[in-house]
């Protein structure tokens, strides 16, 4: 999305340059494969290049001109091989080590969040010590920076997979089976990710945003989305409360009121969040105005349905949505 403060200034989206442990070793592997490929494609080039030159310097070009063997081609096989075999063992043991490298974490992670991807959006719910030291988000993922963070990931209805390729490879989330991965930053910003894995029709607007704060920031948003939501004070909002519990309340939740739905994303927090649908809407006035009166237009296909709401429903709702922060 326009304006977002991306980690470093970099592409939305990249696995060239990457900013934690959990994705280094393999950035560094990748790296080394592309010059390797390249290095290989420039020499056959030049070894065909060569070849041309000097037949047609011995006057062998003509398209009638026998063939003949020019030397030993054993030795030159050989020599192939050879250098074949050292590329490809040098490759493996590279691969070998990073993949030990990004196993695990070298301490124990500060953070645990369980992550299930549904058809199109992210669930992600905070593990603490107990219940009350718990909670649950949607689409945006806030870890402390420089500290590992574990990630459970489940899948809800079909094969998604979680990737945020400046963190962490891909990992795929199953129905059924908990897969685990983990990822860390290095700085502070924001790190855009992607379900990688072909989901149905709305795949391509499925992303999540991990954003990197420093940990007295990532502490005091922690207990700040412990809180449930205040209660509203001004007439249209306390008013939407009410079209909220009518109209919203049976698939989505809003902790410290009796909405505790579970097939929508939790809202109780709502306007923190930056994007509305998984990415696919600005979380603006306007954003939030249209995506409540009309899903299916800004995001075909998603499950959630139209509203059917009045204008003054429409106002009532979005003034309450706007209180949850």
């Amino acid at each position: 999305m326009v304006g977002f403060p991306f980690a470093g200034g970099a592409w939305p989206m990249t696995y060239l340059r990457t900013d934690g442990p959990r994705a280094d070793p393999a950035t560094a592997l990748t790296w080394a494969l592309i010059g390797l490929s390249v290095f290989v494609v420039v020499l056959i080039t030049l070894l065909v290049g060569v070849g041309v030159a000097l037949r047609r310097r011995r006057g062998l070009a003509a398209a009638d001109a026998p063939i003949e063997p020019q030397g030993d081609g054993i030795a030159w096989l050989t020599i192939g091989f050879a250098l074949t075999l050292v590329a490809l063992g040098a490759t493996l043991v590279w691969t070998m080590a990073a993949l030990a490298a990004i196993d695990s974490p070298g301490r124990p992670a500060a953070v645990t969040i369980e992550v299930t991807g549904h058809e199109w959006w992210w669930e992600a719910r905070y593990l603490g010590a107990g219940p009350d030291d718990s909670f649950t988000t949607a689409n945006e993922i806030h870890i402390p920076v420089g500290e590992p963070v574990k990630v459970l990931l489940k899948g809800a209805d079909v094969i998604h997979a979680f990737w945020v390729p400046a963190l962490t490879g891909k990992t795929e989330t199953i129905p059924g089976r908990t897969n685990l991965t983990w990822l860390q930053a290095d700085h502070a910003g924001t790190y855009r990710g992607q379900c990688a894995q072909f989901c149905g029709l709305q795949h391509a607007h499925m992303a999540v945003y991990v954003i990197a704060q420093p940990p007295a920031e990532f502490e005091a948003w922690r207990l700040g989305q412990l809180a449930g939501a205040a209660a509203p004070s001004d007439p249209d909002a306390m008013a939407g409360q009410a079209v909220f519990a009518a109209h919203c309340g049976e698939c989505h939740t809003v902790r410290g009121t009796p909405a505790h739905g579970s097939k929508g994303p939790d809202l109780t927090h709502l306007m923190s969040r930056r994007t509305l649908a998984a990415g696919a809407v600005p979380n603006t006035t306007g954003g939030l105005s249209g995506w409540i009166a009309n899903p299916q237009a800004l995001k075909p296909g998603a499950k959630m349905p139209a509203t059917f709401l009045s204008g003054p429903q429409l106002v009532q709702l979005r003034a309450y949505l706007e209180t949850l922060r």
